[in-house]
């Protein structure tokens, strides 16, 4: 048992497992554990051909997400014993064929489920179901002047300095969830080109007034890891996702727009889209292991 915690030097070892064994979970992606390991510390391993990634929470370390590699679940429990507390964010279509110790508790995860849409349908906006999204976009369009462009190691700066304004006009550093999500989202811009990630912006009168980020998921799926707006551009929000999906992810069949953290608004407007499917997940909780979840350090209100 080598459990160390996950490092930059890491980024290769890493992407080369996820190569070889493409992840459906948003979790699974270089950029989401690195950018996230502030508030939520990641411990990774490698054992028989797989890499095991741990969370650490207030109870312990728990496996995030299935082992990425042949070994079973009970070759991991049985490996690490007493280290590891259970399983947070585990595939729920991988759980039948994996079998438990005595007195493991399956607990179902939908606030942390992700929502995966047709890239073709974000895109298009066709059909009754997305009349208000366009008349959204249309409306910010007749409004104001946008330019869509590319993100490049040049323009991450100007990205960085709207999110300082985002986070100010929301008060950030008095909500533990905006703050670390802010810390997430400057290591992920900061570490742009080097992760091979793909962003858009829209410009209005010159100036950034949104953004987003994403990358390969999979070989049929990107997933989509922060998107901002300034909020008093109506509309705004619709055509940086739609402008996004058309200009940087043609060549994906899905795009994975992970979770909605159990927060009210954040499902209805996630709901909106009218998503393919859900990539459920379920808790694992072993025996003598605490049942209370441990706190998302993704949450925010």
């Amino acid at each position: 048992m080598t459990l160390r915690p996950l490092s930059l030097d890491d980024r290769l070892f890493v992407a080369e497992y996820l190569r070889h064994f493409p992840p459906e979970i948003s979790e699974l992606t270089f950029t989401n554990l690195y950018a996230w390991r502030h508030t939520r510390p990641i411990w990774i391993d490698s054992f028989r051909e797989s890499l095991i990634i741990c969370a650490e929470t207030r109870t312990g370390l728990v496996l995030l997400g299935s082992p990425v590699g042949p070994v079973s679940l009970a070759e991991v429990f049985g490996e690490y014993g007493s280290r590891i507390r259970g399983a947070e964010r585990f595939p729920r279509a991988m759980i039948a064929d994996q079998p438990l110790p005595a007195g493991a508790t399956v607990v179902e995860d939908r606030d942390n489920s992700d929502y995966v849409y047709r890239r073709e349908a974000l895109a298009t906006l066709a059909g009754r179901n997305f009349t208000k999204k366009r008349n959204h976009i249309n409306q910010c369009l007749a409004a104001y002047p946008c330019h869509y462009e590319i993100i490049t190691p040049e323009t991450v700066p100007e990205c960085l300095e709207m999110q300082d304004r985002w986070c100010a006009a929301r008060d950030c550093r008095d909500e533990p969830g905006l703050d670390g999500e802010y810390q997430a989202i400057e290591e992920t811009l900061r570490h742009y080109q080097d992760f091979g990630l793909t962003g858009g912006a829209i410009r209005i009168e010159g100036t950034i007034e949104a953004f987003t980020v994403g990358e390969a998921l999979n070989p049929t799926t990107a997933v989509c890891h922060f998107e901002k707006a300034m909020p008093q551009f109506q509309g705004l929000g619709q055509l940086i996702n739609q402008w996004f999906v058309k200009n940087n992810l043609a060549a994906f069949t899905y795009v994975n727009r992970e979770q909605d953290l159990g927060i009210p608004g954040l499902r209805r407007a996630k709901e909106s889209y009218f998503p393919d499917h859900l990539v459920e997940k379920v808790r694992i909780i072993l025996p003598g292991a605490s049942s209370e979840r441990p706190d998302d350090p993704q949450r925010r209100e």
